[in-house]
């Protein structure tokens, strides 16, 4: 089986529409795709629709891409098969989503400031229907030429954390999150826990507190971790008892990584469906969950 945990769609910062990931997820030969949106589950219905219409034995994981901060540094939270109207996880994801617009605006003007010809209107037409956020800022400076990719605009210069022009934002505290999403019916996976090129990275104790308070597992197999990190990761999730993951991070275009690049385990898989009881996994015509 091939197994992606980890994809986006423009109900967030990726590119595909729901609808398109989970066709493109279909013709790439996946057995299992999650739409992971950041702090949304907005695209969770056109994307249930699509498989509906598709003769295609892919499973479809109902999830979410949560922005936490411990010790003050920013982590995801992948969230799966949760309850998505559970009220008060859903307030906290309100709480975020609701930041993400003047978060954005302050940070063009902080690009104007240092005379990048960026406007408003630009990053709106890029974000779209979308959750906008800073890969849509990094789609500007790339179409104005000021990085050669999204990839580059994630520096200490433009975006990063500690960046010159970042924002703070509204964030959950993780062992929150991992409250929350168990209260939810939900499972809890760390993703890209130490993505260094992304800028600061949580200590490996804050991941030995949070396997303590409840988390399920680390996002072990992803592009931002090299062959040494996976290493250590894996050797870190024996020894608190976590499941590993592997997944894209798919964001359509915006990434040049490809749907089901790494993937997850099916008997990983397995643990995190059995673990759910908030939502389930739905199998198109001819698949299984």
């Amino acid at each position: 089986m091939r197994i992606d945990l980890h994809t986006h769609s423009n109900a967030s910062d990726g590119t595909d529409t729901p609808a398109e990931l989970v066709r493109n997820a279909a013709a790439a030969g996946l057995d299992v795709v999650a739409l992971t949106d950041h702090d949304t589950t907005r695209g969770h219905a056109e994307a249930l629709k699509a498989l509906a219409g598709l003769d295609t034995g892919l499973t479809l994981v109902t999830g979410a891409e949560l922005s936490c901060r411990t010790d003050g540094v920013s982590l995801h939270m992948l969230a799966y098969l949760f309850d998505a109207d559970e009220p008060q996880l859903l307030r906290e994801r309100e709480l975020v989503r609701d930041d993400r617009v003047p978060r954005a605006r302050a940070m063009v003007a902080k690009l104007r400031e240092l005379g990048v010809p960026i406007t408003w209107e630009q990053v709106a037409r890029i974000a779209g229907d979308g959750s906008v956020g800073r890969p849509h800022i990094a789609s500007a400076l790339v179409e104005l030429g000021v990085v050669g990719s999204v990839d580059e605009a994630f520096t200490a210069q433009w975006l990063s954390d500690h960046g010159r022009v970042h924002v703070p934002r509204h964030e959950l505290d993780p062992f929150d999150a991992i409250r929350l999403v168990k209260a939810a019916g939900g499972v809890t996976v760390i993703a890209h826990p130490l993505a260094v090129t992304r800028g600061a990275v949580v200590a490996e104790a804050a991941l030995v507190r949070l396997a303590e308070a409840g988390l399920d597992g680390i996002e072990v197999d992803h592009m931002n971790h090299d062959e040494p990190t996976r290493a250590r990761l894996r050797g870190l999730a024996a020894e608190l008892g976590l499941l590993t993951t592997g997944s894209s991070d798919y964001h359509g275009s915006r990434k040049t990584v490809r749907l089901g690049e790494y993937s997850t385990d099916p008997e990983i898989y397995g643990e995190i469906v059995r673990r759910a009881s908030g939502a389930f996994p739905v199998p198109g015509t001819g698949g299984h969950a």
